[in-house]
């Protein structure tokens, strides 16, 4: 259960970098 929840919050962060990155870019 600990590590379901780990990728979900990891997924999470990862969006999050992704959609500050991308402006960035462009």
């Amino acid at each position: 259960m600990f590590v379901a929840l780990f990728l979900l919050s990891l997924l999470v962060f990862g969006y999050m970098l992704y959609v500050l990155v991308k402006p960035e870019r462009f």
